[in-house]
């Protein structure tokens, strides 16, 4: 287990640092092989894209959105009409922290439920789903979905059909296959985002969605002494909350289940890489372990994190 120095408190943000060279300058100086893989696929979105969606309708309760999140190992899912399939919104598992932690959505449940949890989470999810979504048609190209989802800082895009039905969808993941491996020639330190804020292993689940709701994060590295212990996602969150006895013990066992430690949702080791790999090879090792960040350390000291949104970006902004 590697350690770093936990310096003065911190908000985790993107490095602002000036580049001289875009990443696209840099291949120009030897890394051809993310030109060439990209250019195979350019202009046609649906080469990258998943065409089997799964969807549920607008008046599928709450928890029973979650269960399917779950059982798909989703972590966003698009809200769609039963006979249609037009799209009418989508749901993310950051919306259901949200939802249960005491962000906005959480005041369905003060609000119209008294604070009664139980009741709240057999509400239909359109009570809590995004419904202004941004989306992309058939004819998009990869370059419009990296562009609008870098700007949108979205994680996923729906794919409409001419009669709005979603007929296919396309998320942060599949890019980071498109360019796993592939050599780039510049350094992760490039795109990857700087100070990185924590959270103890002992501070209570709910606080710990609370930290992800308000400051926009999707994960919150477990720290204690110094000691990096493991990253808490916000699906880890969801998978906890939902597959459990959570959900049907009543009210009494979501609110039981969010004084859990954060600690207990830390699931496998830590997978760490260092400033200097190059972004091809680091996107690689995030696509083989499954995991959307990798915590950066040089000389262990914790100096970052790389996230696929980072990755996107990356894409996004080649020159």
């Amino acid at each position: 287990m590697n350690t770093f120095t936990n310096g003065d408190e911190m908000k985790r943000q993107q490095t602002n640092k000036p580049r001289p060279m875009g990443v696209r300058g840099a291949l120009d100086r030897g890394g051809d092989g993310l030109d060439s893989h990209i250019a195979a696929h350019h202009g046609d979105v649906l080469a990258v894209a998943t065409k089997d969606v799964v969807t549920v309708p607008p008046t599928t309760p709450i928890m029973t959105t979650v269960r399917t999140m779950l059982e798909h190992e989703f972590r966003r899912i698009p809200i769609a009409d039963a006979g249609t399939k037009r799209l009418r919104g989508i749901i993310v598992c950051k919306d259901i922290v949200d939802f249960l932690c005491g962000g906005p959505r959480h005041s369905l449940v003060t609000n119209r439920f008294g604070g009664n949890l139980l009741a709240a989470v057999n509400e239909e999810v359109r009570a809590i789903m995004k419904t202004d979504v941004l989306h992309l048609d058939a004819n998009s190209s990869i370059t419009d979905a990296l562009e609008m989802m870098y700007a949108g800082s979205v994680g996923c895009l729906p794919i409409l059909g001419g009669d709005q039905r979603v007929s296919a969808i396309v998320t942060e993941q599949d890019f980071m296959r498109l360019i796993a491996d592939i050599k780039v020639g510049v350094a992760i330190k490039e795109y990857m985002s700087e100070n990185v804020t924590t959270v103890e292993p002992d501070v209570e689940i709910g606080t710990a969605g609370k930290m992800m709701v308000d400051n926009k994060f999707r994960r919150l590295p477990v720290v204690k002494n110094g000691i990096l212990l493991g990253i808490v996602t916000a699906f880890d969150m969801l998978r906890f909350l939902g597959s459990g006895e959570a959900f049907i013990k009543g009210a009494g066992g979501i609110e039981d289940a969010l004084k859990t430690p954060v600690k207990s949702l830390i699931t496998r080791d830590v997978v760490w890489t260092t400033s200097d790999r190059d972004l091809g090879e680091v996107t690689g090792m995030m696509a083989a372990k499954n995991v959307g960040s990798i915590p950066i350390i040089d000389q262990g000291v914790l100096t970052g994190i790389v996230t696929e949104r980072d990755v996107v970006r990356a894409l996004a902004t080649l020159k």
